[in-house]
């Protein structure tokens, strides 16, 4: 149905930047809202932001302006250019995207999810 690939996890240093991707494939006609969550070893999975196709965003407080959503449409890509990283961003961060299919149904996506390790 779909499927979302990430790509651009690692390790990076204490106040380095990395920029995830995540591109939707499959049978679908749209994706509408796309989004990343994380889930640290022993925490609940949380909201990072979300994007929708009309680009408006939400955003997770807590990440203090740090991270930003984008995406292209055309390539059915969302990305997070997460900046001034710290040791607590360390975490699996996942893509989600809400699909819409050629039978009118939406349905929710999640990808396999990506490392990301800050190191001190």
């Amino acid at each position: 149905q779909v499927q979302l690939v990430e790509s651009g996890g690692g390790l990076v240093q204490t106040g380095g930047s990395l920029r995830l991707s995540c591109a939707a494939s499959g049978r679908f006609l749209t994706v509408n809202s796309m989004g990343w969550y994380r889930q640290a070893p022993g925490k609940q999975r949380e909201l990072v932001a979300t994007i929708t196709s009309s680009h408006r965003t939400d955003y997770t407080g807590l990440l203090k302006g740090r991270f930003t959503i984008s995406r292209d449409n055309a390539k059915n890509t969302v990305y997070l250019q997460m900046n001034s990283l710290i040791p607590e961003d360390t975490a699996v961060y996942y893509c989600n995207a809400g699909a819409l299919l050629s039978t009118g149904r939406v349905v929710d996506s999640w990808g396999q999810g990506t490392q990301v390790t800050v190191s001190s």
